[in-house]
């Protein structure tokens, strides 16, 4: 019995659909003539009919039907079939461009789950993470709810390239998050407005961020990039701190499986809202194995933050690679919820800020043993330092988002707050496809309380933050991943105050589509 190819089947088919129509088209347009036959005259019309609509019928077929190519003498060749098979369709999928059109990139990512919380809250239409996928001070019972952006933040961007002179080239990127169970932008303080005046055990899942309610919250800048003297860029912009724990961090800032993900204080020098900055200048560049970048933000008094600037030295010799920051932001806001109190007396869609000047130093590696076994090593360290502010921001000021900051704490740090952030994790690649990752983070806080304590009487004691989590990752295509994992959180000490609960287990499922 002959194998039937599928193209060819489909091809015959369509010409037969094809032909049918048209022919099925002439019949229509032929069918008053047929009415009318009722005489020898119009009978030979009707056969005149008949005639030219086969001649036009035989012609839309041989248009149709390919020509088979002849070789010597009147011997035909082969006709053509399709050669292709599982394998080199799949390969030339992922040679297929990205979504680009004269230099212009459409891309993006959709993550989407499942998850179980033995100590959460309900689900915040407008925070990034969704759900506390670490145990926080509101997490107030156990909750089993759709969940989103554990591995990646939802988003959708452009970028481009120009081509300029020389190896110089034009560029820009445009990128905004949103959350796929609401269709909203990412909005952090509109997740902290929601919850202004709750007590604990009854809020909704929320959080402060950079990302607040912005059009393009992840990022909005332009410049200029050459391979040769690096790439200046001007905007909205990643902090180098994000930067390099984007590359360091073994579950890759994952918001549900490594809490330096669904938190930006590490990422951002002791406060979220600086992990990404405004009016921001940054400058790479490379030569040989070395890197240096420089990032200066701007800013003013009375600007939140009021300026910052970071510096990073890396290194990439052969599997190992490492990188050195020092970063200092003046004016850092911390963002919260409205007391019940509070709420009496302020607008009911304000919030409530802690400002500091911050100083962070940070180490982070990674090791590649590819050439031995399939499996990459990562661990990272990092020293905040907390200050009262040299100015200090006034209650009314405007916060990201527009969010108005009624009430204002410029005082927090009489005694100097030293918080230390520290991970290691490892990422085995079973197969191509198949990634299992494993990894631990610790907070570690000094007491900056005037006694000393090391209790959960406050929240200036000193304290500890553990957290340990597993993920398995499989692509079922380049664009296509499920994944399954579980993290387990627990809270010591001052880093415990005032929290319902001490720790939390999060398993979750999903899947995740990129773009």
């Amino acid at each position: 019995m002959k194998a039937v190819d599928r193209n060819s089947c489909a091809m015959s088919w369509g010409r037969g659909l094809l032909l049918w129509t048209v022919g099925g088209g002439f019949a229509l347009c032929a069918a008053p003539g047929l009415v009318l036959a009722d005489n020898a005259s119009d009978i030979q019309a009707l056969k005149d009919q008949v005639r030219l609509m086969q001649q036009k019928i035989d012609q839309l077929s041989a248009a149709q039907v390919p020509r088979t190519p002849q070789t010597t003498g009147t011997v035909a060749a082969p006709a053509q079939t399709n050669q292709g098979t599982a394998a080199t369709d799949e390969r030339k999928r992922k040679e297929t461009p990205a979504l680009t059109y004269a230099g212009i990139t459409l891309y993006g990512t959709v993550d989407i789950g499942i998850a179980y919380l033995s100590h959460g809250a309900p689900l915040s239409s407008s925070w990034g993470p969704g759900l506390p996928y670490f145990v926080q001070n509101y997490s107030n019972h156990s909750i089993t709810s759709v969940a989103g952006n554990a591995l990646s933040q939802s988003k959708v961007g452009l970028s481009g390239v120009e081509p300029l002179w020389g190896d110089f080239n034009g560029i820009f990127r445009l990128e905004t998050g949103f959350n796929p169970w609401s269709g909203r932008l990412v909005d952090a303080p509109g997740s902290l407005v929601a919850d202004n005046g709750r007590p604990a055990s009854t809020k909704i899942s929320s959080g402060d961020s950079s990302r607040a309610g912005q059009a393009f919250q992840g990022g909005a800048y332009a410049g200029v990039s050459s391979r040769t003297f690096g790439t200046l860029t001007f905007g909205r912009q990643n902090s180098l701190m994000l930067d390099a724990m984007a590359k360091y961090d073994p579950q890759q800032l994952s918001q549900a499986f490594a809490p330096i993900g669904l938190s930006g204080n590490a990422a951002g020098i002791g406060g979220t809202e600086s992990a990404r900055l405004d009016q921001s200048l940054k400058y790479v560049f490379g030569y040989g194995p070395g890197r240096f970048a420089v990032i200066h933000g701007f800013g003013s008094d009375g600007y939140v933050p009021q300026s910052s600037n970071e510096v990073d030295l890396g290194v990439d010799l052969g599997g190992f690679s490492m990188d050195a920051l020092w970063g200092v932001v003046h004016g850092e806001v911390s963002a919260t919820s409205l007391s019940a109190a509070q709420v009496l007396v302020e607008p009911v869609n304000s919030l409530s800020a802690t400002v500091s000047d911050n100083t962070g130093y940070s180490l982070q590696a990674s090791y590649n043993a590819k050439e031995y076994f399939p499996i990459k090593l990562y661990a990272g360290w990092e020293r905040v330092k907390y200050n009262n502010p040299e100015h200090p921001l006034p209650a009314g000021s405007i916060g990201l988002g527009g969010y108005v900051l009624s009430v204002t704490t410029n005082t927090a740090y009489n005694i100097q707050r030293i918080l230390q952030y520290s991970w290691f994790g490892a990422r085995y690649s079973i197969t191509p496809q198949f990634d299992l990752t494993a990894a631990y983070y610790q907070y570690n806080q000094k007491s900056n309380a005037a006694n000393g304590c090391t209790n959960a009487s406050a929240g200036t004691c000193a304290g500890e933050l553990h957290d340990a989590s597993v993920v398995a990752d499989y692509h079922l295509t380049t664009r296509f991943d499920t994944y399954a994992g579980i993290n387990y959180s627990l809270v010591q000490d001052g880093l415990a105050s005032g929290f319902l609960f001490k720790n939390d287990w999060t398993p979750m499922i999903g899947v995740r589509f990129n773009f």
